[in-house]
């Protein structure tokens, strides 16, 4: 999982879509944690989260895009799971591109700010 600290310093992208909603750095690590586990309620919990707020903006993420993000089948440890649909897979591609071109094009211009910040970053 691509987990950036939550207090290092560095860029975290945005993506703000119609209606407001987004997709970010969080929603992200869902997707691959999903992906990774098969299982929904797994990458909530290896981010800490509960199975509804896991599932929850799962259900936001699928309600974004013009396809589902993610397809989930109920019935329990033995039965259920969920994995990305391909729109998933290309979604979670795109934005982990974005971040890291987004990274790369501003990493000058980030460190110059994190050397002038009050507590610098540590090496």
């Amino acid at each position: 999982m691509t987990k950036t600290p939550r207090n290092a310093p560095g860029l975290k992208l945005r993506l703000v879509v119609h209606g407001g909603d987004w997709l970010g750095p969080g929603k992200a690590d869902l997707l691959e944690g999903i992906a990774e586990t098969g299982s929904i309620s797994a990458a909530g919990r290896r981010m800490g989260m509960s199975y509804k707020r896991a599932w929850g903006l799962v259900e936001g993420l699928n309600a974004m895009f013009r396809d589902p993000l993610v397809s989930a089948s109920r019935g329990g440890a033995a039965h259920g799971g969920a994995e990305l649909t391909e729109t998933g897979r290309r979604v979670l591609a795109l934005y982990r591109d974005m971040q890291a071109k987004a990274g790369a094009a501003l990493a000058d211009e980030i460190a110059a700010l994190v050397a002038m910040s009050v507590i610098p970053a540590r090496k």
